[in-house]
């Protein structure tokens, strides 16, 4: 049946019928099957995403052939994420490793990095950036490629998860401007002030993380569930950052679906809910502040989760 497949367009076609057909989950950087199996056959020959579009006439080699038809495969059969079967994804435009050491890097902060910031860091001096549960260390390391000036630290209480991003700093030439820090939350970072903190940390409920496709199974569920309702990390970074940031310092944390459930346990804190491209993201934006200002209770909800 597949003794007909040639070029990298027909394995692009072909992948993507299959996967359609085998009703896979499209959560991991893609969100349907040409996207994913562009990936899978590019990766898989070590050609750029944005190849021009006459090579996609080329013909795959024997070798080439046997390797794209088993990727292929181990998708479909075993559930496995792309960028798993083949090491590698890209996030803000930049390439990085990825295995199960950490997530798939996918989050919407991409979108924010890729446009500065802005309009949140319009006014704002930064010098120091700290990515809180960093995992593949995607979102601190572009943080540094896109900002030049900064030095970011990069922390996960996962030594599995830093290895890969130190593994990630080398890979982007970045090793004299992120520092990779293991540590739970900031008990590592004591001291430290930063004038920005970003953060996607785990978020999914117990209820949701049941209930995901297969694809996630082979995810660390370290870097993915966060107590009921997924707040139970959120409401301590919120608990501690003002220790951390500056003056004029800047939280930035994804909460996802957790949204909701965040916004009704402390409706008295004014979070600033993003708008990417696609909508709303479950993305907040919190001055230092406004921490301050709502300490109380925030230190109340978070005492409460911790005695819970």
């Amino acid at each position: 049946m597949t003794a007909e497949l040639a070029s990298i367009i027909d394995f692009i076609r072909y992948g993507a019928s299959r996967f359609s057909a085998a009703g896979l989950t499209f959560g991991h950087s893609h969100d349907n099957p040409i996207d994913e199996a562009t990936h899978l056959i590019l990766a898989s020959l070590h050609l750029p995403p944005d190849i021009p579009p006459a090579y996609g006439a080329g013909k795959l080699t024997a070798a080439e052939r046997e390797n794209v038809l088993a990727l292929i495969e181990r998708r479909v059969t075993e559930r496995l994420p792309v960028a798993y079967l083949v090491g590698e994804t890209w996030f803000a435009g930049l390439k990085f490793k990825s295995d199960r050491r950490a997530l798939v890097p996918r989050s919407p902060i991409a979108e924010l990095i890729e446009s500065g910031f802005a309009p949140w860091l319009d006014e704002r001096h930064v010098e120091r950036a700290l990515d809180l549960c960093t995992g593949s260390g995607c979102i601190g390391i572009a943080m540094a490629e896109y900002n030049p000036g900064w030095q970011v630290d990069i922390v996960d209480i996962s030594d599995e998860a830093l290895s890969l991003a130190r593994e990630n700093i080398v890979f982007q030439h970045v090793e004299s401007r992120v520092e990779a820090i293991q540590s739970d939350l900031f008990a590592g970072v004591q001291g430290r002030k930063y004038d920005l903190i970003v953060s996607n940390p785990p978020y999914v409920t117990e209820d949701e993380y049941a209930a995901l496709p297969g694809e996630y199974a082979h995810e660390p569920k370290l870097g993915l569930t966060s107590g009921a309702d997924g707040l139970d990390l959120c409401l301590r970074m919120l608990d501690e950052a003002a220790d951390h940031l500056s003056d004029e310092g800047l939280l930035i944390v994804e909460v996802g679906e957790s949204e909701h459930a965040l916004a009704a346990l402390l409706p008295e804190v004014p979070f600033i809910w993003i708008e990417f491209k696609v909508g709303q993201m479950g993305v907040f934006a919190l001055e230092r502040r406004d921490l301050i200002d709502h300490a109380a209770s925030i230190r109340t909800a978070a005492a409460a989760r911790r005695a819970g």
